[in-house]
């Protein structure tokens, strides 16, 4: 197997990994930058509903100078340190130690009594403006919190992080190279299968990947296109083995009628009885290589895609006229046409020529496998939202297992009974089918033989309305 320095495998795994990481710096920088500043914020606006929430009972403690029953609770419970001072300013209490001066926000406060919330450096302080009963400014309230805490709380979940990243970038590379590996291992057995086809033919064996992903999807299309061209592969053979019988035969026919026309006619005996059985059977020889010919013609003109015509056509006049066409060779194999007209005209959308020209194919058809003295029942009716045409014979019907099959290029049915032909007629009728927007189907309907069924869509004619079909 050929290894190439840039091949699928590390291409996934790099791609895997630096999504990976690019996921993680973005969560990263999203999450670490604001969170230090929110969890700062946080705790300051928590330490301020709790100093607000104390200060009535700072206040009327400050009348008394007896601060232990509101301002100690408020710093054990905040964990922060309580000052509070008067107007002069000086402090008349300090939860802990220290003889710090006033700072500025407690100096602004005595000169704007509003209350501050601010963090300085690693601390939050609130500053809150105290009053008397009569409501008049005597003091300042100052809550102080370090903000250590929040560093640590940030420092251990970018720990956590950090830990869980590589984690999570050593479970990507371990499943990456997995993935990676199993998918370019069974992309590599569908590139030795395809160079095996190119190499061996269609008769190498088939690719097989029975996961049910994209890859198993390509392997069963492989699979499946290899058995199409197959079975196109084993057409082509069948269609060549029988072009070559069925031309070599008629020419054979037609030469040596002509080579005894010949030595009649120049020894100058010459049997008209005879003669015109010779031309006769030349006649149905080159009627043979017509057949072929009109055949192989219709082929290329539907691989070309010439266009077709789209307009209203009467089936009960085309069928009648189709029909009547088939009444020397029916006559001669004592069989009946049997074309039903219908109640009222029936309508279709399609090219006149392409219609008529698939129900000759199915009439043909009939009288190829009809018995005698059995008719062959054309039936053009309304169904629903089509117009079909119901070609009915006696024969010996189609397999099951072959109803689909024949409608294959160079496929005939088991059931010929040697009747001579190309697999050709059926394939052409159900490709103008769709071509014209409908369908030609084999179908059961019960009875002994076989029934197709050609189904169009409806198109009136200008000025025209369709007849009510009949009830019962």
């Amino acid at each position: 197997m050929v290894r190439r320095a840039f091949g699928l495998r590390p291409r996934l795994l790099a791609a895997l990994v630096f999504t990976a990481v690019v996921t993680l710096l973005v969560a990263a920088v999203t999450m670490f930058g604001p969170l230090q500043d929110r969890l700062r914020a946080e705790t300051a606006d928590q330490l301020a509903a709790a100093a607000l929430a104390a200060r009535p009972g700072v206040e009327r403690d400050f009348e008394r100078r007896d601060f232990y029953p509101s301002a100690y609770p408020l710093s054990r419970r905040t964990d922060s340190r309580v000052l509070v001072y008067n107007l002069i300013p000086e402090e008349v209490h300090d939860s802990e130690t220290g003889d710090a001066p006033p700072p500025r926000n407690v100096l602004q406060v005595l000169i704007d009594p509003r209350t501050t919330q601010q963090i300085v450096g690693d601390e939050a302080r609130i500053t809150l403006p105290l009053r008397n009963r009569e409501n008049r400014f005597v003091g300042v309230l100052e809550v102080r919190k370090p903000l250590t805490g929040v560093s640590e709380t940030v420092a251990t979940v970018r720990s956590a992080f950090v830990t869980a990243a590589l984690v999570g970038l050593l479970v990507a590379f371990v499943l990456g190279t997995a993935l990676a590996r199993t998918l370019t291992i069974r992309l590599s057995r569908l590139r030795e299968s395809a160079q095996r086809i190119t190499t061996e033919g269609m008769d190498a064996p088939a690719p097989r990947d029975a996961a049910r992903d994209e890859v198993g999807d390509l392997a069963r299309a492989l699979a499946s296109m290899q058995e199409g061209l197959r079975r196109q592969e084993m057409a082509r053979r069948t269609f060549v083995s029988t072009a070559s019988h069925e031309l070599r035969t008629p020419l054979t026919l037609l030469s040596g009628m002509l080579e005894l026309l010949d030595d009649d006619l120049r020894e100058g005996r010459v049997d008209l009885d005879d003669a015109h059985e010779q031309i006769s059977a030349a006649q149905r020889q080159l009627r043979r290589l017509e057949h072929l010919a009109s055949d192989l013609l219709d082929l290329s003109r539907l691989d070309a895609e010439a266009p077709l015509r789209s307009e209203p056509v009467e089936l009960g006049e085309l069928t009648r006229a189709v029909g009547a066409e088939f009444a020397l060779q029916a006559a001669d194999r004592r069989i009946e046409v049997d074309v039903a007209p219908p109640i009222a005209p029936c309508w279709a959308r399609g090219d006149p020529g392409a219609v008529a020209r698939i129900v000759r194919i199915l009439i043909d058809n009939a009288l190829r496998f009809a018995p005698e003295h059995t008719p062959i029942e054309v039936v053009a009716a309304y169904h629903g939202e089509r117009a079909t045409i119901e070609v009915h014979d006696a024969g010996p019907g189609v397999p099951p297992a072959e109803r689909e099959r024949i409608f294959e290029r160079f496929q005939r049915g088991s059931s010929t009974g040697g009747e001579e032909g190309f697999g050709l007629g059926l394939a052409i009728g159900r490709e103008l089918a769709v071509r014209l927007g409908g369908r030609l189907e084999l179908v059961d309907d019960g009875r002994p033989g076989a029934t197709f069924v050609l189904s169009l869509p409806i198109e009136l004619p200008a000025g025209s309305r369709r007849e009510p079909e009949p009830v019962g």
